[in-house]
């Protein structure tokens, strides 16, 4: 993907790394390349890192750069991962635009180099069939599920602000997204507010139905991948290495989403079948394909940024911009 003289720089610029590294120098005089340790969520058993795992390809493409993959705890809301990079315990993860606007309100450690466009089906505003809750207007006065600065709170306040309804006049009911579904299922919210990692269960199982999703309600909150600003900087032939694993191993998951489907098994409560693997695929193939952040991805971000100080969310707009790394300028990109 890149020179052998590019190469040869940037395997030099490795042995000069402190230790705040996460690379495993070679023994001295081995004149071997320092192997760099990239710590990642572990993707459970969907999507292209899991498939990755499994197969080896993950792990091939990440030696090519001279570095392997270390799986640090799970994939899960991007507020705790992005204190997991700031607090340099994680290299990489995954989240939101909108969960990373609120992270980014105070001093980052990372940088977001991919984005993927807002899933146009699989987020939004879930309510129980039967409900006499049929349009975002009936909301007023009612209780819906979100977590807190994250896509749940976005998502609701956009539909508010679309359908003219002040904020004051729905209950938000702050709660981590793994603590909604019992919540939501026992009638104790009207609604909740979430996205597909969530919502295909409640889809599948819990009788419920999209009061409205991103596409109607005209969602910017863009899929976005995070990378320690340090190790970005110390690593970037890696940086641009695991992007191009990822939107090539998107673009894969969209033409064949059930390929991607229970990974590492077929039953168990990670599994998905029935109902959710039916759901699942027919996101699948509406999903957007991780790309570099252009001019006009972080105008949208912007909007994120702006709607978030508008409605309160952030003390002021957070300035997204000095915290986006052109993944295109790196080892192997296309400038």
């Amino acid at each position: 993907m890149h020179t052998a003289k590019a190469a040869l720089a940037a395997l030099l610029a490795l042995t000069a790394l402190t230790a705040c590294s996460s690379s495993t120098a070679a023994a001295p005089g081995a004149g071997a390349a320092a192997t760099v340790t990239v710590r990642i969520p572990d993707p459970g058993n969907s999507g292209v890192l899991a498939l990755g795992k499994k197969d080896g390809s993950l792990a091939k493409a990440l030696a090519a750069v001279h570095a392997k993959v270390a799986w640090t705890g799970s994939v899960g809301p991007f507020a705790p991962a992005a204190q997991e990079l700031n607090a340099a315990q994680l290299d990489v993860a995954q989240g939101s635009i909108t969960s990373a606007v609120t992270a980014l309100a105070v001093k980052p450690g990372f940088k977001l180099f991919a984005a993927t466009e807002p899933d146009p089906v699989g987020e939004g505003i879930l309510v129980k069939d039967g409900s006499l809750i049929t349009s975002v207007k009936d909301l007023v006065g009612k209780k819906v599920a979100v977590n807190q600065g994250g896509t749940g709170e976005y998502l609701l306040l956009r539909a508010l602000a679309e359908a003219g309804v002040a904020p004051d006049q729905v209950q938000r009911v702050y709660l981590r997204p793994d603590q909604s579904a019992p919540v939501f299922n026992s009638g104790q919210v009207d609604a909740w507010a979430t996205w597909s990692s969530y919502a295909i269960s409640a889809l599948a199982d819990s009788g419920a139905h999209f009061l409205a999703n991103g596409k109607a309600l005209g969602s910017d909150n863009y899929s976005v991948w995070a990378v320690r600003t340090a190790f970005a900087e110390q690593h970037p032939d890696v940086t641009r290495a695991l992007y191009q694993y990822l939107h090539d191993g998107d673009a894969k998951a969209k033409a064949d989403p059930a390929g991607y489907l229970n990974v590492f098994t077929d039953a168990g409560p990670q599994a998905v079948t029935g109902k959710k693997e039916q759901i699942s695929v027919d996101f699948g193939k509406q999903a957007g394909v991780d790309q570099p952040i252009d001019d006009a991805v972080a105008a949208r971000f912007d909007q994120v940024a702006a709607f978030y100080a508008a409605q309160r969310i952030t003390k002021e707009q957070v300035a997204i911009r000095p915290s986006l790394l052109d993944v295109d300028s790196l080892p192997g990109g296309t400038r």
